[in-house]
């Protein structure tokens, strides 16, 4: 399993509207692409953001970056040119134990 995790540093001020979109388009239209398993939202007891998705291998996670990011990215820019600081990790899961 990959996850790709996107890491946000939110202005308070524009923070209701972040999670609004986030909630309500980005992730959404993320997951749309049919490449994602699933995705969880978080936020920190700071007011940072994290937004983890998950991929079954890979070869999805480059497909989504070929095919897919450069639009979700710029309609976010679109959305939230300031205020915003992002970071952007992926993972390869070693092992996993139940919950």
């Amino acid at each position: 399993m990959i996850t790709y995790e996107v890491t946000a540093t939110v202005a308070p001020e524009i923070r209701a509207r972040y999670e609004l979109f986030m909630r309500e388009r980005h992730v959404p239209d993320v997951l749309a692409t049919g490449l994602f398993t699933g995705a969880r939202f978080s936020r920190s007891d700071e007011g940072r953001y994290q937004v983890t998705y998950h991929l079954d291998g890979r070869a999805n996670l480059e497909k989504y970056l070929q095919v897919h990011a450069g639009r979700l990215r710029a309609d976010f820019v679109a959305h939230f040119p300031d205020g915003v600081e992002l970071s952007r990790d992926n993972w390869t899961t070693l092992q996993r134990w139940p919950h």
